[in-house]
């Protein structure tokens, strides 16, 4: 278990943030940032010791005749409810990644399947968003360019809200789809698949950009479908010319255009930086959930048993039509328990 002056240098470093915010002294968005990230750590911490507390007060009391049985019932329900505390004192306490509270940019492409695949990434799409409606997050959409079959050839939006990268994050990966496409009428089974890439919004202060870096053109904004489409000369796409990374945006603010794939270009070199301390980090590490690897095939969907299996956890629901509707806090909470146990391994070894 974790050292009792570990654990109360943390409860003192709360106190001292406590009383920091009260006296208005400090940096307030950070220390509220830290603060908030602290209580629910706490708050365990301090249930834990005082159960330890209790425990040797109740040993304590086995000494006194007249108190002997009440104490040793008293200790068998403590005792019993320690290893619990033990376990979430411990969850509460693993090493927090900083991008998990932030937005995410999600990112969805049809891979091999032709026009099945382009449609297979818009549903796709459609269930993210509705995901994010169930937790009351905002889905902006700031690229989107359509087949004329309805399907998406590609897909950027932003999520905004709580801890929205900490919930997306697993989602990066090969989606495989087993359907019967509307294009087909033979009625014959195809396999298709979608990538999807989830990526946590930078902030300022994670990517400094040289301007001559950058190539920026407007242009015209054109597209499928009309949905996001306007004819004035709005659109912007933005080149970085060291990685050969480009970002469009076609709102119809040219201005809001440039602040828009600014962000994501930000967005996708922080993105860069953590892929590449993953990798050397990784390269040490055996368990984890997947690789990390967004060429790797994470998730099946077959529609015609109803089912969705998630290939990095063993994990099969025969619940589609709800998954496809949004419905993602089952497969969500069991990869971040199994992430969670994983790194639980990994210090414990």
């Amino acid at each position: 278990m974790v050292p009792l002056d570990r654990l109360n240098e943390i409860v003192q470093r709360f106190e001292y943030i406590e009383a920091q915010m009260t006296a208005g002294g400090g940096d307030i968005a950070q220390l509220g940032r830290e603060y908030a990230e602290l209580r629910p750590v706490v708050e365990e911490i301090r249930a834990y010791m005082q159960a330890v507390e209790d425990v040797e007060g109740a040993r304590a009391m086995l000494d006194d005749p007249e108190m002997r049985e009440l104490a040793q019932e008293e200790l068998t329900g403590l005792e019993a409810q320690l290893p619990g505390m033990e376990e979430r004192l411990q969850l509460a306490l693993l090493p927090k990644d900083e991008a998990d509270a932030r937005p995410a940019v999600i990112e969805i492409r049809p891979g091999t399947g032709g026009e099945e695949a382009a449609l297979f990434a818009g549903d796709l799409a459609r269930m993210y968003q509705r995901y994010a409606e169930t937790k009351g997050w905002t889905f902006e959409v700031i690229e989107e360019s359509e087949t004329e079959l309805g399907g998406i050839k590609e897909l950027v939006a932003r999520v905004s809200g709580d801890h929205v990268f900490a919930r997306l994050k697993y989602e990066s990966g090969v989606h495989r789809v087993q359907r019967v496409p509307e294009t087909e009428s033979g009625g014959r089974i195809h396999t298709s698949a979608a990538t999807v890439a989830v990526l946590p919004e930078a902030e300022d202060v994670d990517i400094q950009i040289d301007q001559n870096d950058l190539r920026i053109d407007t242009m015209r904004s054109s597209g499928a479908g009309g949905q996001h489409v306007n004819t004035t000369d709005s659109a912007v796409r933005i080149t970085h010319i060291p990685t050969g990374i480009v970002v469009t945006s076609s709102e119809k603010s040219q201005h809001r255009n440039r602040e828009i794939a600014m962000q994501v270009l930000k967005t996708r070199l922080y993105d860069m930086e953590r892929q590449k301390a993953h990798d050397e980090r990784s390269s040490a590490r055996a368990a984890q959930v997947g690789s990390g690897d967004r060429s790797e095939r994470i998730r099946t969907y077959n529609f015609p048993q109803g089912r969705m299996t998630d290939h990095r956890i063993n994990l099969t629901l025969y619940k589609l039509d709800q998954v496809m509707a949004g419905d993602l806090d089952e497969v969500i909470d069991a990869l971040t328990a199994d992430a969670q146990a994983a790194m639980l391994a990994e210090m414990e070894g």
